[in-house]
């Protein structure tokens, strides 16, 4: 665990503010179970670290370097990851449910069994080569299914994957059931 984290924390506040005080710099750093729920760690360098179990529900960690970092089992809900580094990451079994990752990068991260619930998942190349399970899969193909397009090519796609996206925990929800 890191030694003196609540004056890190300060510092890097103070930072932000232009008010002096010191980026938060902790890369791989021993963060495991931490709690820094609603802890502003926005522009802070956490590649590397282990914050697997941490806490960190409402937290604001737009713009973060979490390249690499370990997130599994993490409490990401309501965080807010806009524009944050997170390729290469481990978020497998993490809570993201109302999480912001617009604009985040998630290339080559691992999200399998996170939940994703009400989350903000960006469509743009900085999503390339994520690692998601089955049930993230049949919900995003849900989410295809349930948009209005007549376009004979879009609707030959959502046959060929209706029944697949009929299977998501969502699809009820969204209408495609009734397909």
């Amino acid at each position: 665990m890191v030694k003196n984290l609540p004056a890190i924390l300060e510092k890097h506040v103070l930072w932000l503010r232009n008010k002096g005080g010191a980026r938060a710099d902790l890369p791989e750093a021993d963060l495991s179970e931490a709690n820094l729920s609603w802890a502003d760690l926005s522009w802070a360098d956490l590649s590397g670290a282990d914050l697997s179990w941490a806490n960190l529900s409402g937290a604001d960690l737009s713009r973060a370097d979490l390249s690499g970092a370990d997130l599994s089992w993490a409490n990401l809900s309501e965080a807010n990851l806009s524009g944050a580094d997170l390729s290469g990451a481990d978020l497998s079994e993490a809570d993201l449910s109302e999480a912001d990752l617009s604009g985040a990068d998630l290339s080559w991260a691992d999200l399998s069994g996170a939940n994703l619930w009400i989350t903000v998942w960006p469509l743009w190349c900085g999503t390339k080569r994520v690692k998601i399970d089955l049930k993230i899969a049949r919900q995003l193909a849900a989410h295809f299914c349930a948009v209005e397009c007549n376009e004979p090519e879009y609707q030959k796609a959502k046959t060929a994957i209706l029944e697949f996206a009929k299977l998501s925990h969502v699809a009820k929800l969204l209408g495609i059931n009734e397909s």
